[in-house]
């Protein structure tokens, strides 16, 4: 049980894992969102502190002034030992310590460069620390761009302005995926089209994303840069000449657009089934390069490689579809954000997502496997995708990961039921983790265990959705 100091200060953060129990407590009201694995609660209401402390067993309480900016969460990645550096705690140290003043740096969106705005200071003040967490204030210009300063196994995740709703995932959005779970069984159809997949054609993709292809213009695809913007603009025209419906959906000054992409369904229905990945990238620390080949190129491309074997095998869908490439994962699930609290404003019937975020790093001397999210995410939705993966991709083996967390949280956040596939089953052991060493033509680079992951993802469309071919498919 959490101890609640006698005398409070003006105000405090509660920072707490995450428990879906909150949501019909008491501070649910001064809910500020699910950053990293931790629940964010921000009040001066020291007798539902009290009355809430028996729903936790650990956690931290934060005393908070009146002058602090932009708060941001800063979250130690869950790495392998084999690459995690033996000083991780040293570098945010060295981070912090670095930037307690100084010039803001932007990004030119024309250029892709970063440049300085001369004469314009900043304080970034530390406000909680622990062995991989940390809390700081920043202005919100720095904020924005911080990624390109932290610790590559760190990330950061900003706190609204404001409460937010802390919205649980409705019993009858749960009961929908139970029924699927319930009569899921073998399809030879699935299984053909599932295995349609071309590997050749997802090789070739993912080299446009990351430059290695001569007729690549893509250096970065960092979310300010000028390459994201190109990236953005061929997946749009990619997926509209295999015969979605797309368009880019800006959600913020200076970010590369989400590129949201629908297949209306056959029947009349507003439900609709949403598989995304992320399409921006990050780079080591001081390099404008960023190609970003496992995070996220190959989540990217397995959604291409599942577009062109809808396009190919002539499938129409009963039920609506989305395939969704978000922007601004990188700096904290801006993309992914603005894109969930808007289906959630529309009410969307959104049956379920899955994020595929890191498909391709494969360690030496352990089988293709798929990793599952332990944490955050709808049990039931990653349930449903370990029974595909046995039923469609039995080359793989399932386990949970503590890697997190990717945009399926956005979704997750707002009600909507949600899971995540990656690469292990286990915590990141890619090397070229948020490093501009990050490319496709590299030792354990997988584009078998790729395609596994997306026959699962695709899989789990074909089944949700529904789905009719064409009446002259072979």
């Amino acid at each position: 049980m959490l101890l609640v100091n006698a005398v409070a200060p003006l105000s405090v953060l509660l920072a707490v894992p995450h428990n879906p129990q909150a949501a019909d407590s008491c501070l649910s009201q001064y809910y500020y969102g699910t950053h990293g694995q931790q629940d964010i609660f921000i009040t001066t209401d020291e007798l539902c502190l009290s009355e809430s402390a028996s729903l936790f067993s650990e956690g931290s309480f934060v005393p908070l002034s009146q002058d602090v900016q932009q708060l941001l969460w800063l979250q130690h990645e869950a790495v392998d030992p084999a690459i995690k550096p033996a000083t991780f705690v040293d570098e945010i140290d060295a981070f912090l310590s670095h930037l307690p003043t100084g010039s803001v740096p932007y990004a030119d969106t024309a250029s892709g460069e970063q440049v300085v705005i001369g004469g314009q200071e900043t304080k970034i003040e530390l406000l909680h620390r622990t062995a991989d967490s940390a809390l700081i204030s920043v202005d919100s210009n720095t904020a924005l761009t911080l990624d390109q300063h932290l610790p590559r196994f760190w990330r950061a995740s900003p706190l609204p302005a404001s409460p937010v709703p802390f919205i649980p995932v409705p019993d009858e959005a749960v009961a929908r995926v139970r029924d699927i779970l319930v009569h899921l069984k073998f399809d030879p159809v699935v299984s053909s089209l599932v295995n349609n997949i071309s590997v050749p054609q997802l090789r070739d993709d993912v080299r446009y994303l990351t430059g290695e292809s001569p007729r690549s213009e893509i250096v970065s695809r960092h979310s300010f840069s000028q390459g994201v913007l190109i990236a953005a603009k061929w997946l749009k025209e990619t997926f509209e000449e295999l015969g979605a419906h797309c368009e880019l959906k800006p959600f913020l000054s200076g970010f590369a657009p989400n590129v949201v992409c629908s297949y209306t369904g056959s029947e009349h229905t507003t439900e609709t089934v949403l598989i995304s990945a992320h399409y921006d990238s990050r780079g080591s620390f001081g390099s404008v390069c960023a190609p970003g080949g496992d995070d996220d190129g190959s989540g990217t491309t397995a959604l291409l490689g599942i577009a062109r074997t809808i396009a190919r095998r002539g499938v129409r869908f009963r039920k609506n579809v989305q395939i969704c490439a978000f922007a601004g994962e990188e700096q904290g699930l801006y993309g992914s954000r603005y894109y969930a609290q808007e289906l959630r404003q529309k009410g969307a019937n959104l049956t379920l997502m899955v994020q595929a975020d890191m498909l391709a790093y494969h360690a030496p001397g352990e089988p293709a496997q798929l990793g599952l999210p332990e944490r955050i995410g709808t049990p039931e939705v990653t349930q449903l995708v370990a029974n595909l993966s046995a039923i469609y991709s039995p080359e793989l083996t399932v386990g949970f990961t503590p890697a997190c967390c990717s945009d399926h949280q956005s979704f997750h956040g707002q009600g909507f039921p949600a899971t995540q596939v990656f690469e292990r089953a286990g915590p990141i052991a890619d090397p070229m983790y948020h490093n501009s060493g990050d490319l496709s033509e590299r030792d354990n680079y997988d584009f078998d265990q790729i395609k596994s992951i997306a026959k699962v993802q695709f899989a789990t469309l074909l089944h949700v959705a529904g789905f009719d071919l064409d009446e002259d498919d072979g």
